[in-house]
């Protein structure tokens, strides 16, 4: 693990956003099957994250929990949205009406309206990034995806769309969508006790390609390592904010874009910024990181 302290990436070659975004998918609801969040909460968390200096919103039109959605919640809190800010979105899973998560996948002829559902839903006329999100949580499969992004490429050539990016992809995924259109960012499974991605996040490092962990702070639960609440000890910190200043430390390439209702975490997460590891600390996150029980 190489530390960086870049600030910044562009995304797509026009974009300039902070390292440090929000994930909206916690807007609606903190944990899979819980209760609504209170809605006044999570319009004050998205105000408030924008002033801290984020500008990069990662969401979807399935990010909803009965009532309550991400996209309505940003349009609500941010609209008319403030220069610079870029939204991404993303497409390709199936969530009914009663549905607590994505059950299956959008057929490809089912994509362009779901495109034109986030257009209406956040109050926009052109979408900054749409990420195709391919399959489940289980490993990235090896079936084309080359269909389903050429759709989305049609639509960034209608101007619907600026950039394109492929989420829950292999390396084959990711080389059979750039032979389409170009690919402005991936977005994996990955954090630093778990770098199962490493060698994704190198290519797209090398292409230029922006590489957004989705679950950087584990997805299921923090990490509970004795080794982690040292180096928190030693900075002041908490975990969390170590597992994101060493997603940050990784390459300049990787944004992080960690989700939450509440603005207790918000600011800590975005105070994560100002954590400097030091190469003790890296290398015993990359021990943690190679320990028995990585897979």
């Amino acid at each position: 693990m190489n530390g960086t302290d870049e600030k910044y990436w562009t995304l797509g070659g026009d974009l300039r956003v902070a390292r440090m975004g929000f994930g909206a998918m916690r807007l609606p609801v903190s944990t899979l099957g819980g209760p609504a969040n209170d809605r006044e909460t999570g319009l004050a968390v998205l105000r408030r994250a924008v002033e801290l200096g984020v500008d990069h919103i990662d969401t979807a039109a399935f990010y909803y929990h009965g009532d309550l959605s991400a996209n309505d919640m940003i349009r609500e809190a941010l609209s008319p949205y403030p220069d610079g800010l870029v939204i991404a979105t993303k497409v390709g899973p199936h969530k009914g009406p009663g549905d607590l998560a994505p059950t299956g996948q959008l057929e490809t002829g089912e994509l362009r309206a779901e495109v034109e559902r986030n257009l209406r839903e956040l109050g926009r006329d052109t979408l900054d990034l749409v990420y195709l999100r391919h399959g489940g949580l289980e490993p990235p499969g090896e079936e084309s995806i080359a269909e389903r992004f050429a759709v989305l490429a049609g639509l960034r050539e209608e101007g619907i769309i600026r950039h394109l990016g492929v989420s829950h992809v292999s390396a084959a995924q990711l080389d059979e969508a750039r032979a389409i259109a170009p690919v402005a960012a991936v977005q994996n499974w990955f954090d630093v006790t778990r770098p199962q991605d490493t060698a994704m996040l190198a290519l797209c490092a090398r292409e230029g390609i922006a590489y957004v962990p989705f679950f950087p702070l584990g997805g299921f639960g923090i990490p509970d390592d004795p080794r982690l609440k040292e180096i928190a000890g030693r900075h002041g910190a908490t975990v969390p904010q170590i597992l994101l200043a060493g997603l940050l430390a990784l390459s300049p390439a990787t944004l992080a874009i960690p989700g939450t209702g509440s603005l207790d975490h918000l600011e800590e997460n975005v105070a994560a910024t100002g954590v400097r590891l030091t190469d003790e600390d890296l290398a015993a996150i990359d021990e943690i990181a190679a320990g028995p029980d990585t897979p």
